[in-house]
């Protein structure tokens, strides 16, 4: 079984430990030292041998003019989350390729963040820490406050997704209440989670922390609106791991710039440079830190390996991507 790493170079070391490329050598014909960002540079006789392709972040697209190149092509094995920038129409169109994410995997690291800003913030930590810095000192009847700590604390969480269902998850050894609201997953889905169900009014007004876990498709653009954002209490935290398009970043501006909110916000690639948001006190602002880091790769890269194994042996792919399902994931 001929396989090819079509990502770019210096991400096969990345991805992989010497102990992996090696398992992988063992698995498929394949140089796992060899990254191929580009393969139009490649020859039809290479392509034409080609039966998987191991595709990651900043791949190229597999567009009609490449895959008429890759005839024996029957799977893509995507080690990093969505497969939207790297299968085309094409793809799917042939009928007999199997495509594979490691959106499982990625959602690991995401989840871990989510729930340790979620803990922070039951703690209105954000806000205290600034306090301290500019005073320089304790004050001590902020922890008397009644609505300060994570005993019986609400948390939000928008989106089953699989993020948000590992953030569900992670809550439960928590003295907290978890509520969800998803359109698409029912109640018993949800309460499976050990969560409850509730509808996006009741999650906003309820919730001390709301976190933002949907996929960026054109139904879920704009979600958070102002309406919305209007209805968390005042001293209240939003958590945005997810996309920066999901959100009105006017009303979120608004709320953040009043003091009236606080927010944690891992994406943000719509703030202009002066933009007040970057200034305040009650915002943490990080540079997409959520998603998988460093060694974090590394467990894309396994996600990977048992792909390629199970194609190796002839079993089904443990993470096939649903077509059918693309309009309302990520």
């Amino acid at each position: 079984m001929k396989a090819l790493l079509a990502i770019p170079e210096g991400l096969p070391s990345r991805m992989f430990d010497p102990t992996q490329r090696e398992r992988l050598r063992g698995l498929a014909e394949i140089d796992p030292d060899r990254a191929v960002p580009d393969l139009t540079v490649l020859l039809d006789e290479e392509l034409r041998e080609v039966e998987v392709l191991i595709t990651g972040w900043g791949s190229p697209l597999i567009d009609a003019e490449t895959l008429a190149r890759l005839p024996r092509l029957r799977a893509i094995v995507h080690a990093a989350g969505t497969v939207r920038f790297v299968v085309s129409d094409a793809v799917w169109k042939r009928g007999n390729i199997v495509v594979t994410s490691a959106t499982e995997a990625n959602a690991v690291p995401v989840a871990e963040f989510a729930l340790a800003h979620i803990l922070l913030a039951g703690k209105r930590s954000l806000v205290r820490e600034a306090r301290y810095r500019a005073d320089r000192e304790v004050h001590p009847g902020a922890a008397a406050e009644a609505e300060i700590g994570n005993y019986g604390a609400v948390v939000g969480l928008i989106g089953a997704s699989r993020i948000g269902a590992l953030v569900a998850e992670h809550l439960r050894p928590f003295d907290v209440e978890a509520l969800v609201t998803d359109p698409y997953a029912s109640a018993e889905q949800i309460a499976a989670l050990g969560a409850t169900k509730v509808e996006p009014e009741q999650l906003y007004a309820r919730s001390d922390v709301v976190s933002l876990h949907a996929p960026d498709v054109p139904s879920t653009r704009g979600m958070v609106s102002r309406h919305l954002l209007a209805l968390m209490r005042e001293g209240t935290t939003f958590v945005n791991t997810a996309r920066p398009a999901l959100v009105d970043l006017d009303a979120l501006r608004e709320e953040l710039v009043s003091g009236r909110l606080t927010a944690v916000l891992d994406v943000h690639d719509d703030l202009a440079d002066d933009d007040p948001i970057w200034g305040l006190p009650n915002v943490s602002i990080t540079p997409h830190l959520a998603g998988s880091q460093g060694n974090e790769l590394r467990r894309m890269g396994e996600h990977a390996l048992e792909e390629v194994r199970r194609l190796a042996t002839g079993e089904s792919a443990r993470y096939p991507v649903d077509p059918a399902r693309l309009d309302i994931s990520a």
